[in-house]
């Protein structure tokens, strides 16, 4: 573990991201365990070096994180409140555990300078979740896909963090079409449905979500699903390059 070198990043800015992934029905978030503290919580983030610029480091974090380029990232909200992190009932934890965990790596100047007031920079992914190969940072001690319904209490304001994504992907999921990264490159009408679904959390009549979607014309359909019963098998389709 070599030293941390402030004069490396940007001061006071920070990059805090939120990884969703879907599966078995559920809308789910990758945050991570730390190493130290008891039983405490984070969000994937990371700071952004000199010779960068935001999206390339966060494009940087996620590929560090779950090993995935070339995957839907999208900026939301930026998190500046006068208070943020020094105002937080975590911030002496966290100082404490670098400074016993980490005691090579961070002196009290970078301790001081990792705790102080920073403007978050919010980004949301949307993976497939079961092509992620999960990364841990340095001070992780794994990391955790977590239904959003299901979410602990983490550290600062990064619960606050995932609501204001969830709300941004909803708001974007049918402008953008930004959902169908979620699924595998194959599906069909009730999969997507279940899709939104578990984002929007309430149920859709399937008549009228087909009529939507095909509505969009952005799917190409393939053929239909095997079943045993070819007659009532769904279609399948992709989205359309």
């Amino acid at each position: 573990m070599g030293e941390f070198r402030k004069e490396d990043y940007i001061a006071q800015l920070s990059i805090d991201c939120v990884i969703f992934g879907y599966n078995n029905n559920e809308l789910k978030v990758l945050i991570s365990k730390l190493s130290y503290g008891e039983d405490l919580w984070s969000l994937p983030g990371g700071y952004i070096l000199q010779t960068e610029s935001i999206d390339q480091a966060a494009s940087r974090i996620l590929i560090e994180r779950t090993g995935l380029d070339n995957i839907y990232l999208g900026q939301f909200r930026a998190f500046g409140s006068s208070d943020r992190i020094i105002g937080s009932e975590y911030r002496e934890v966290v100082r404490a555990g670098l400074r016993d965990f980490a005691a090579k790596k961070f002196d009290d100047e970078a301790i001081d300078w990792v705790t102080s007031r920073f403007v978050g920079i919010g980004y949301y992914a949307l993976v497939d979740l079961k092509k992620v190969d999960p990364k841990i940072g340095e001070f992780e001690e794994f990391l955790k896909w977590v239904s959003i319904e299901d979410l602990p209490n983490m550290t600062h304001d990064h619960n606050e963090i995932v609501e204001k994504a969830h709300k941004s992907l909803r708001q974007n999921l049918d402008e953008k079409l930004i959902g169908f990264n979620l699924l595998p490159e194959e599906f069909t009408m009730r999969e997507i449905k279940e899709l939104y679904e578990a984002i929007y959390d309430k149920k859709f009549p399937m008549n009228n979500f087909q009529k939507k979607i095909l509505g969009l014309d952005v799917l190409e359909r393939l053929g239909k699903k095997y079943t045993g019963a070819q007659n009532r098998a769904p279609y399948i389709y992709r989205f359309k390059s």
